[in-house]
């Protein structure tokens, strides 16, 4: 998540670095739109995360590398870091202006002669607007903001105090806007948001995350893939779990907010699951949906954290037998509970958390070897390359004679090979 998600620029319009997550992408577009109506062509906007120290370490190093490239730009800085310390992101002198994460899609927080910084009081905001965006466009897969915020406090987690409480988009907000998108052309649509089992919570009627892709699955028919983000293992309502295990075009693919494998740990985390929950979960969707692959997030050294915990961890991997982890070691979140526990040792962090990215280069080896032979439905997502209905990264080759397929086709393929942690295949006729 602290990686750099986008560096999107253009001759027209900004260039924007983006950190952290799928609504960090989401949202750049909506500020790419904002900033280029405003006639800010020579900027460049830091949208920055918070998640982790080196997250926010690698977006000051960015803003330092963007006054050094261009000197005469104006340099925004927002996103959730600079919701959470935005003080400290205007002593740089690099900055000219910071937003903060409700000021960021506010299209007069872009005007010349704005206030150098603009950020209120996030937990105060109720509303989260449906933002239609074109920055997608020309792009296989686009990702849709359904919500924001968080209402839990879980105890090594800083993002609640840089979202705000939990606030849903109407669901037909969402249609239009899924409907836009594929009219621009993406071929999958990615529900995103900060806490997405949470949708509805705070809308009159209450609508579930599985109501709300039913509604989408039946008011945008020509949409062909829909993927939802992470979400967390007791969140999946029982008309989303019907879907997952029947409908063909929301894709067999579920991204878990797993975060750790033994209980004593999650208790401290104040996550609402525990480790049988993600068992039973995993054994149910596969019943009902056979192919079905599973990611997660997953911390490495967690306060108090011991030897047996983290094997308890790992265990838990294999026994999900989960495709995709993402793994990052605790850091330090001042102002959470858990940066007054007692700390595991940073080597020992990175110890083991470079022993999970051996599990999940591994488990992600595993599981394409095992696709050998089979025909996987392609998304095309740029010259040669795509993903699978899977999420799998796919190295496209066609017969002899026939050119490759454009950006945001759909084809089949037959998986023949595996190198450099993706797939190859065979586009059939």
């Amino acid at each position: 998540m602290s990686a750099v998600a986008d560096r999107g620029t253009c001759s027209c319009g900004p260039e924007i670095v983006t950190f952290g997550c799928r609504l960090n992408a989401y949202e750049s577009e909506v500020m790419r739109g904002h900033a280029r109506d405003a006639g800010l062509a020579d900027a460049v906007i830091v949208n920055t995360c918070a998640v982790t120290a080196e997250a926010e370490r690698q977006a000051r190093q960015a803003i330092r590398r963007a006054r050094r490239l261009k000197p005469d730009a104006t340099i925004i800085v927002t996103g959730c870091a600079a919701q959470i310390d935005p003080q400290r992101f205007a002593a740089m002198p690099e900055v000219d202006r910071v937003l903060g994460n409700d000021e960021k899609l506010r299209r007069a927080s872009f005007d010349v002669g704005a206030q150098p910084v603009r950020v209120t009081d996030i937990m105060v905001v109720r509303e989260t607007a449906g933002h239609l965006v074109g920055g997608f466009a020309g792009r296989a897969r686009a990702f849709l903001q359904v919500q924001n915020g968080c209402d839990h406090r879980c105890t090594f987690c800083i993002i609640p105090f840089g979202r705000g409480p939990s606030r849903s988009v109407s669901a037909e907000r969402v249609i239009d806007q899924a409907r836009q998108l594929v009219a621009e052309g993406a071929g999958e649509v990615v529900l995103s948001g900060v806490d997405i089992g949470a949708y509805g919570e705070d809308l009159a009627e209450r609508p579930s995350l599985g109501q709300l892709v039913r509604a989408v699955l039946d008011g945008v028919p020509e949409l062909a893939r829909l993927r939802l983000s992470s979400i967390d293992p007791v969140e999946i309502d029982p008309a989303l779990f019907e879907l997952l295990g029947a409908e063909p075009r929301l894709m067999p693919h579920l991204h878990l907010s797993l975060q750790s494998g033994d209980d004593t740990v999650l208790k401290r985390m104040k996550r609402r699951h525990a480790s049988a929950d993600v068992l039973a979960l995993c054994a149910a969707l596969r019943t009902a949906r056979p192919d079905i692959v599973f990611g997660a997030d997953v911390i490495a050294g967690f306060p108090t954290e011991t030897e047996a915990m983290f094997a308890a961890t790992l265990d838990l991997i294999d026994r999900c037998r989960l495709t995709y982890l993402h793994v990052f070691p605790y850091s330090e979140r001042p102002g959470t509970a858990a940066a007054r526990m007692p700390q595991v040792a940073v080597p020992v962090r990175r110890a083991r958390a470079r022993r999970l990215r051996e599990k999940a280069t591994q488990a992600l080896s595993a599981y394409m070897q095992g696709r050998l032979g089979t025909i996987a439905e392609v998304l095309v997502e740029s010259a040669g390359c795509g993903r699978t209905e899977h999420y799998a990264p796919i190295r496209l080759d066609a017969a002899p004679g026939n050119g490759l397929p454009p950006v945001g086709a759909r084809v089949q393929a037959r998986v023949t090979g595996v190198a450099d942690g993706a797939l190859n295949g065979l586009i059939l006729p």
